[in-house]
Formats: C-alpha cells, sequence, structure tokens
C-alpha cells in the first residue's frame, strides 16, 4: 500500500460509536439522481465516477445536502469506480487509484463542512463515512450486477476487489459499503478481503422478490452465513424495490442479531438495456415505507436509486420523532 493514500487529517469515527448514539441509524440516498439533476450526463459506462474525475465538487455538494437532511451516514463515490474501468476509459492506473481515494476526501470534506457550521450544535452524531463497493457486475455495466452470472472464480472475483478496497479504507473510510451484491458468493469473497485488510463492512443484496437476492439465493440463508463473521457489522438489501422489503428485514431477522440495513429504490422500474426509469412510484411516500421498514426492524434506513434528500428528511423525520 502507498502510503502517499493514507488520509492522516481526520480521525476515524466507528460504526459502533455511530450506532450506540442514534439506535437507528440514517444513510444517504442517490448520489447520480441529484447529479442528474444538476445536469451531468451520466450516460456512460463510469456512470457517477465520470463525474468524480471531471466534476469532483457537484459530488462533495450532494454529500452536504445529505447531511443537511438528516444522514448519520454518507457513502461515497467509488461504487463504479474501479481501477479497470477507469483503465478501460484511457486513464492510467495511478490516476485511476487516486481518483478512487479521492472520493472518500469528498465525503469527509462534506462531513466537515457540516459539522463546523451546523451538526457540531445539532444534537446530531457526528457522520459514518462509508466507501461504497459495487459488485463485479457494476464494472462490466451490462445489468450483470442484477443477475450474478459473471462466470469468473473467486480468486477473480476478490483480484478485481482487493486494491479498491485497500485503497478505500487506507483513505479513511470507516465501514466498508459492500452494496448491490447479487450472489452469496460474491458476498462471501469480498468479506475474506475485508478480513484480511483488517477492515469492517457492510453487506447489502439486491434482492428480486421479498425472499430471494437477485441470483436466487434466499436471503435467510446469507444472514445465516454472514452472521458468525465478526468483520460484518450489518446485513441487508438495497436497490431493491421498496414493497419486498419489509419480508426481506423479517426474513433476515430470523437468522441474524446484526442490525438489518435496508436502502431501497424509489420504487420506479429500472431497465438495464436502455439504462433508463420508468413507471409510477409505489405508491407510498418514502417516509410512508420507511416507517414500514422501521417497525419491521430494520436498524438502519436510507435510500437508493432515484431517491433524494428530501425523501432522508422524510426518513429522518419518521425515525427520530
Amino acid at each position: 500500500m502507498n502510503k502517499d493514500y493514507i488520509n492522516k487529517d481526520y480521525m476515524k469515527n466507528t460504526f459502533d460509536n455511530v450506532m450506540n448514539k442514534v439506535k437507528t441509524m440514517i444513510v444517504d440516498g442517490a448520489m447520480a439522481t441529484e447529479l442528474e439533476t444538476m445536469g451531468c450526463d451520466l450516460n456512460d459506462e463510469l456512470w457517477s465516477a465520470k463525474v468524480l474525475a471531471e466534476q469532483p465538487e457537484l459530488i462533495k455538494k450532494v454529500h452536504l445536502s445529505y447531511f443537511k437532511a438528516g444522514a448519520d451516514c454518507g457513502i461515497t463515490a467509488s461504487y463504479q469506480a474501479t481501477i479497470p474501468g477507469y483503465m478501460k476509459k484511457g486513464y492510467s492506473e495511478e490516476e485511476a487509484e487516486k481518483l478512487i481515494v479521492r472520493s472518500v476526501k469528498l465525503l469527509q470534506d462534506a462531513r466537515e463542512g457540516w459539522w463546523s457550521t451546523e451538526g457540531r450544535n445539532s444534537g446530531r452524531v457526528y457522520p459514518l463515512i462509508a466507501a461504497a463497493i459495487g459488485p463485479y457486475g457494476a464494472y462490466l455495466a451490462d445489468g450483470s450486477e442484477y443477475r450474478g452470472d459473471y462466470n469468473i472464480s473467486v480468486e477473480e472475483l476478490k483480484k478485481f476487489h482487493k486494491k479498491r478496497m485497500e485503497l478505500l479504507w487506507n483513505a479513511g473510510a470507516e465501514i466498508l459499503a459492500v452494496e448491490t451484491i447479487p450472489s452469496l458468493t460474491e458476498a462471501l469473497a469480498v468479506v475474506e478481503i475485508v478480513e484480511e485488510i483488517g477492515a469492517e463492512c457492510w453487506i447489502s443484496f439486491s434482492c428480486k422478490n421479498e425472499t430471494e437476492i437477485s441470483d436466487g439465493t434466499p436471503i435467510r440463508e446469507c444472514a445465516k452465513k454472514l452472521n458468525g463473521i465478526s468483520c460484518v457489522k450489518a446485513i441487508g438489501l438495497n436497490c431493491t424495490a421498496p414493497h419486498f422489503v419489509e419480508n426481506l428485514i423479517k426474513e433476515i431477522k430470523k437468522e441474524t442479531d446484526k442490525p438489518v440495513i435496508v436502502y431501497p429504490n424509489s420504487g420506479e422500474i429500472y431497465d438495464s438495456e436502455t439504462k433508463t426509469w420508468h413507471g409510477a412510484k409505489d405508491g407510498k411516500t418514502y417516509g410512508q415505507w420507511a416507517e414500514i421498514w422501521y417497525k419491521a426492524g430494520a436498524g438502519i434506513i436510507g435510500g437508493c436509486c432515484r431517491t433524494t434528500p428530501a425523501n432522508i428528511k422524510e426518513v429522518y423525520d419518521i425515525v427520530r420523532k
């Protein structure tokens, strides 16, 4: 590990510290949706990782908006930021590594800006820095992140993930947000790396119905497999339809006492061929859904695709009332 990437400017917060203070943690919402609202064209294999390279100040602005809305935890814009992904677009390996590290610095700067001007005297907790670790399929940008059918070995998966995870952890991430994972195989491969580098993580699966993750494995089985692994601090789901979530929480809770994390989509349907969203939202406000998840036993609640700071404010109002 290049020591130049280790950020010594910030004291590390911890997952346990935040959870002990808030009891129910609020995570931020979508990055890409806000960037598109600001005029960014994300129809690119790099997705929001393109903005990380070209207009990083916009990413910091989005992070800040979520802290203001009530988020206790921010997630870096590193979901699609991978070394091979950047190199495929013409960046050098060193440039790719620096951009991945930049994602942590931007979130740290947003946190410090909010904390010094507003947060410190607000009665709220000092927020957690989570680093997004997207699945191998996100790099492929072919929709396989919602299927898990990569046809590569566990060792190849580990090789793909490890360097980015080391970079993010050493740059100052306080937990690794292993998210939108479509298969138990990939989750277990990533957890091996988390243990090797001495980090902590949450594991968040994408789910296709109210009992199964994207590749068809029962989420209850996933929770059972991950339950005894100490570096896994929470288990749950993201990038999933809101109406599946209540039962998924119940299934997870049958196999673990770890906090259940949920940050679903707004309720619209994603077409991976055209990379567009369509259809109506699921008929409830995001706050109404959040109340259902809270009552079902979710310990961490946020938002994924198509959610906004306004939605996170709804979650804040429900959870903190």
